[in-house]
């Protein structure tokens, strides 16, 4: 897949790129990938991404287009969109948006005047950053009410939840998160909205793939309108992606182009195309099982070494460690463990009280182990190679010793090869 041969263009072109892109292929596979966000694209999807449909204008949509010589652009963006639509079970898709947030910018679009209040997951507590954090567009543009999980759990309180949403009477609740490793329960969300006749708006950008899988719940009958990434769980490349149902497509599509977006990048939505069918086989499912089994794995793993896994535990591919009663932060945990050969990110936890810069914790998800093939025997050695680094983080010995049993582990369990 990654001989020579494919690049010799780029390598007499510019030599220099070509560097760091053997040394970005070196890193990913010799180091071990737990960033939640991250994931391995599939060959064919790489595939896709490399394709001559970059070079092509396409501004409208399929069978309206701004410019001519789009018939096969336009066959691209109709297998996206309609396999989009049954794996999710939707009455629209959107498959242009260039990122995540850039379809969650459409989708408050669609539905919000500046001003307009909405209510989303605190950054700290797991939400994301365009969910109403002041320094991003959401924040800036809307009022932005926030809400946290319960301090003892570490869950989300429905029933305090409800009390909030009936007194701050939001014009759009957003549900998902970045950093919250439990099930939501849209059900109980949709019926929250629809007393105070708010918008229920779901970015399912880490979780799409487990629910594209069917083993988490699904939001697409209770939102009105639901947003995602095409990579991360989902494996696909990096992109964004807005459901609906049909009574809103002309709308959230307007919003979309010319409203936030101009020209789609065709070949993006190809590669699109790949990962929704590949996103629809038996072996995707498995896939899925495997990474919630290895999370929970590795997180009792964790815990079994003596360090707090946020809400004790996760339902989904990711969690969050606590090193607060350990008097560690999560910068300091992040770089010893990249020294080991595990990536991860310094994470806040629920209530931090370090910044965003230092952190009290850090965030470990297994969508790229698992698509190397890892499973629960490889998450007990991994946990117990973190906890080892994590009880002796200064120790050199103890870190060149991790690295070459997590690099023995990448040689066991090679990337695109």
């Amino acid at each position: 897949m990654f001989n020579e041969n494919l690049f010799t263009y780029l390598t007499k072109t510019d030599p220099e790129i070509m560097d760091a892109m053997r040394g970005e292929l070196a890193r990913q596979q010799g180091q071990l990938e737990l960033i939640a966000s991250e994931n391995f694209a599939s060959r064919a999807v790489l595939a896709a991404l490399s394709n001559p449909m970059q070079n092509k204008y396409a501004e409208g949509y399929p069978g309206k287009r701004y410019y001519g010589g789009c018939e096969f652009v336009d066959r691209a963006e109709e297998l996206a969109r309609e396999r989009a639509k049954a794996l999710f079970g939707a009455q629209h898709a959107n498959v242009q948006p260039h990122s995540g947030t850039g379809a969650n910018i459409t989708a408050y679009l669609a539905f919000l005047k500046p001003g307009d209040t909405i209510m989303g997951m605190s950054l700290s507590h797991g939400g994301h950053l365009s969910h109403g954090h002041p320094v991003n567009f959401s924040g800036m543009f809307f009022k932005v009410v926030h809400y946290e999980v319960d301090r003892e759990t570490k869950m989300l309180d429905y029933d305090a939840l409800e009390k909030q949403v009936l007194a701050e009477r939001p014009k759009l609740f957003v549900a998902g998160a970045s950093a919250y490793a439990r099930v939501w329960d849209f059900k109980r969300l949709r019926e929250m909205c629809d007393k105070v006749g708010a918008i229920l708006m779901v970015d399912m950008a880490h979780f799409a793939g487990l629910v594209a899988a069917k083993i988490h719940p699904d939001p697409v009958p209770y939102a009105d309108v639901v947003t995602s990434t095409t990579h991360k769980t989902l494996r696909g490349p990096r992109g964004g992606l807005i459901l609906s149902p049909e009574k809103y497509a002309k709308e959230i599509d307007k919003l979309n182009f010319p409203g936030t977006q101009g020209g789609p990048f065709m070949h993006v939505i190809a590669a699109k195309a790949v990962c929704f069918k590949e996103a629809a086989t038996e072996e995707f499912r498995a896939y899925q099982r495997q990474v919630v089994a290895n999370a929970k794995r590795l997180a009792s793993a964790i815990m079994r070494g003596g360090y707090d896994v946020v809400s004790g535990g996760t339902d989904t591919h990711l969690f969050l460690v606590d090193l607060s009663k350990r008097g560690l932060t999560g910068k300091d945990a992040e770089k010893a463990l990249e020294r080991a050969g595990m990536t991860v990110n310094k994470n806040t936890v629920p209530f931090d009280e370090k910044s965003p810069f230092v952190t009290s914790g850090f965030r470990v998800g297994t969508p790229a182990l698992t698509t190397r093939g890892m499973k629960e025997p490889e998450m007990d050695t991994l946990g117990g190679l973190m906890v080892k680094v994590l009880d002796d983080m200064a120790n050199e010995k103890v870190i060149a010793e991790a690295r070459e049993a997590t690099a023995a582990l990448a040689k066991r369990f090679p990337l695109y090869e």
